[in-house]
């Protein structure tokens, strides 16, 4: 059993609209009681690894999830989404791209830098919260976290 009581998802998303409707679809259904969102990907990178107004976090409390866009102001996700695959202390942290973008280098490229799951943002309101909903069933309900000692340096077999 997971007892991690830090944040469950860490939303990234600039758009207030998708941020509220992203919020709703999760709390409706009690998928996520402890949502961050943060607005850019500066302050994505800031609350990830655990500096500027968020050296208070620790990394012995990663999110369960993110969940990002791509098209992020500062910097942008593909970037975001780069390091934080990059980085023993946060490479096991299940990363999930939710944009609208349709530019198969998006998609490609998301994948090399080792997202977990890329899915184009629907339009219709009712088909983004089934989406939503289906996310946060599948990463915080049924899949299994990323044990603490994923995190960190490298283990030798």
């Amino acid at each position: 059993m997971n007892t991690n009581t830090g944040v469950e998802l860490l939303l990234i998303e600039d758009n207030p609209a998708d941020v509220e409707l992203t919020q709703h679809a999760l709390e409706v259904d009690h998928l996520a009681n402890r949502i961050e969102v943060v607005r850019d990907g500066e302050e994505a990178l800031a609350f990830l690894f655990c500096r500027g107004a968020y050296a208070h976090r620790s990394f012995d409390k990663p999110p369960r999830l993110v969940l990002m866009d791509l098209k992020l102001p500062k910097v942008d996700g593909l970037e975001v989404l780069r390091q934080v695959k990059a980085d023993p202390r946060t490479m096991a942290i299940p990363v999930i791209v939710m944009t609208s973008s349709t530019e198969e280098s998006d998609l490609v490229r998301s994948y090399r830098y080792g997202v977990n799951s890329y899915i184009q943002k629907p339009v219709d309101f009712q088909d983004f919260q089934k989406i939503v909903k289906t996310l946060g069933l599948y990463w915080l309900i049924v899949n299994a976290p990323p044990p603490g000692r994923a995190f960190g340096a490298q283990e030798t077999a």
